[in-house]
C-alpha cells in the first residue's frame, strides 16, 4: 500500500504536530510505507495530489488555516476543500483530509496536538478506514 502525506507548511509548529499524529496512527496500524510532500501551504495541496494521483493508494492532506481579518481565510479553506474532494471522487482515490479551519492559534495548536484533538491521527485512521486497513465498527 503506497500512502503519501501532503503537508502545508505554513505554520510549522501545528504543521510538525498534525504529521506526527499522521504517523503515528500509520504506524499504530503497521503501515511503514508512506511519503511526505512539503508544499508552503493549503492552497497547494490539491494541485500536488492532482500531480500524485495515480502514483499512490491513498493521501493524507494536512495543514492549518487561521482566520484573519479579511475574507481569505472563507476563500483558501473553501477551494482547497472542494479541490480534495473534487479529486477524490473523479479519481476515485480516498484523501484523508487533516486539513484544520480555525479561529485562532490556540485553537489550532489544540487542533493539531496529538494528545488533544488529533485531526492528523483523524485524518490517517480516515483513510485507513476507506482503503479497508480499519474496521470502523471496532471503534
Amino acid at each position: 500500500m503506497k500512502i503519501c502525506i501532503v503537508l502545508a507548511n505554513y505554520y510549522p509548529k501545528i504543521s510538525k504536530d498534525l504529521l506526527f499524529g499522521a504517523t503515528k496512527k500509520l504506524k499504530s496500524y503497521r503501515i511503514k510505507k508512506y511519503n511526505t510532500i512539503l508544499v508552503p501551504g493549503i492552497f497547494e495541496v490539491p494541485a500536488v495530489i492532482s500531480r500524485n494521483i495515480n502514483s499512490y493508494d491513498g493521501f493524507i492532506a494536512l495543514g492549518c488555516v487561521i482566520k484573519g481579518k479579511t475574507p481569505h481565510f472563507n476563500l483558501i479553506s473553501k477551494s482547497a476543500i472542494d479541490g480534495l474532494m473534487h479529486l477524490s471522487i473523479n479519481y476515485k482515490k480516498p484523501i484523508g483530509n487533516g486539513i484544520i479551519t480555525c479561529l485562532n492559534k490556540k485553537q489550532a495548536f489544540e487542533r493539531s496536538n496529538p494528545q488533544k484533538k488529533d485531526k492528523g491521527g483523524e485524518a490517517a485512521r480516515a483513510l485507513l478506514s476507506v482503503l479497508g486497513v480499519v474496521d470502523e465498527k471496532s471503534r
